[in-house]
């Protein structure tokens, strides 16, 4: 099934999206909290208020719901990002922004997070969307700062997508470290840290 497809429609009326937004923000805190397993349809309508029977007027499954979620975190998070970086004076400032944007907004939505990472068990299809819209558009922002010369050209006809990959890698193990483990220590230091190894590499000067 294509990720990006609804199963059932949206609702028509300003209170029936309110129900549905509902049931997602449950569904969110109980999936964060329990598992996707150990959450259930129940626990989520009890958290949400509503009967069990109202789920299925905008779900059909428990899967459904973390699809969306996934989702909605997707663009949800990209566009805190956008914002974030918004007026960089380049690629290695941005990437500096986006880096203590993107913890910070771990450290806000844990249970976001979690569900991303647990989606890749019940969902794969969902999990690499999630990933591959990622990647989409990192691959675009590098090939323009390139361009600009922001940064150094890569070789080889795959290393903007390696680079963009990469560098949603360092994010992903960070958040999982200071975002969701050691979500109180001090981020400025950490991203210091890695903006310098982003910026300048691992090689030492006389070697590079």
């Amino acid at each position: 099934m294509n990720p990006r497809k609804r199963v059932l429609p949206l609702p028509k009326t300003g209170r029936g999206e309110q129900t549905r937004r509902k049931i997602l923000d449950a569904a969110q805190r109980e999936i964060g909290r329990r598992g996707f397993a150990e959450a259930s349809i129940a626990t989520i309508t009890a958290e949400a208020g509503v009967a069990q029977g109202t789920f299925y007027i905008y779900f059909r499954s428990k899967e459904d719901v973390m699809r969306e979620l996934v989702l909605h975190m997707g663009r949800m998070l990209r566009h805190h990002l956008t914002e974030a970086t918004t007026g960089a004076k380049d690629r290695i400032e941005a990437e500096r922004l986006g880096l203590r944007a993107f913890l910070d907004f771990v450290r806000r939505n844990p249970d976001l997070y979690k569900l991303v990472e647990e989606s890749q068990f019940v969902d794969e299809k969902v999990y690499r969307q999630y990933y591959t819209d990622f990647a989409k558009s990192y691959r675009i922002a590098l090939a323009a700062a390139e361009k600009r010369g922001e940064i150094t050209p890569g070789k080889g006809d795959h290393a903007t997508e390696v680079r963009a990959w990469m560098l949603m890698g360092i994010s992903v193990f960070l958040g999982q470290r200071y975002g969701l483990w050691d979500p109180k220590a001090p981020l400025d230091p950490i991203v210091d840290v890695a903006s310098a190894m982003v910026a300048g590499g691992l090689a030492a000067k006389a070697a590079r």
